[in-house]
């Protein structure tokens, strides 16, 4: 079977009692918050796997600068980078060289950490630490999706762990257990904005240029795309 015809199918046959709930159906884990297979593309045809990115990778990354060749196979000379970084890794014994596609796979990762958002809500965190689709989620209000606190960072919280227990005393431990926008650094990295006559809010990011997020307010649609060059808008600081 064809997997295009796989939600044809499941429904062609529900009436015998089985089938599968939307998060199996979607590819999803019982844990929201878990990490996340990625793929990628160069003709949107045939796709392959990303694997998982690394605290080297991330670390590696960080001396290349200049936009995405568009070959996963090409080979960042590091000695002609950082000879200090090259040297490292010479003495563990690895080529002085970072692959595109491990770039690749650190910028998303990135990417993701720095401003891979969601509504607050939109999530709820159990006693037992996973975290689920908040299914009784309807959208923010107007009046909260204007403000930069109704969205928090779908990642691992720092900020929060650094809450005094009198500050943790107003949040409610299972919908703000992460990072609100509202402390982010630099302050201003972000517009707001109302578009679609007001139907519809728009989050963009400045530090990395492309990356949109919406929301459509008393509604459960929301999500963000990115479409740029995979380069950190470093001059942000200096900007605002």
């Amino acid at each position: 079977m064809e997997a295009l015809s796989l939600p044809a199918a499941l429904s062609l046959v529900a009436g015998g009692g089985a089938g599968l709930s939307p998060e199996r159906r979607a590819g999803l884990g019982p844990d929201r918050a878990a990490p996340r297979s990625r793929l990628y593309s160069l003709n949107c045809l045939d796709w392959s796997l990303l694997t998982p990115a690394t605290k080297e990778m991330l670390a590696l990354i960080e001396q290349v600068k200049g936009r995405f060749q568009g070959d996963p196979s090409f080979e960042y000379n590091l000695s002609e980078i950082n000879a200090e970084a090259a040297a490292r890794l010479i003495e563990s014994g690895k080529e002085p060289v970072i692959k595109e596609e491990a770039r690749l796979i650190a910028t998303i990762e990135q990417i993701d950490r720095a401003v891979g958002i969601v509504p607050r809500g939109a999530f709820v965190k159990t006693p037992l630490g996973p975290v689920h689709e908040n299914r009784h989620f309807e959208g923010l209000s107007l009046v909260e999706a204007k403000k930069l606190s109704s969205y928090f960072h779908f990642t691992e919280p720092v900020n929060l762990k650094n809450k005094t227990l009198l500050e943790k005393a107003d949040l409610d431990p299972s919908t703000d257990f992460l990072d609100s926008l509202e402390h982010d650094i630099p302050r201003g990295s972000w517009s707001i904005q109302l578009e679609k006559g007001g139907t519809v809010v728009v989050l963009r990011s400045l530090l990395w240029l492309g990356l949109t997020f919406y929301h459509v307010p008393t509604t459960k649609q929301f999500g963000y795309v990115y479409f740029g060059t995979g380069e950190k808008n470093l001059d942000l600081p200096f900007m605002l």
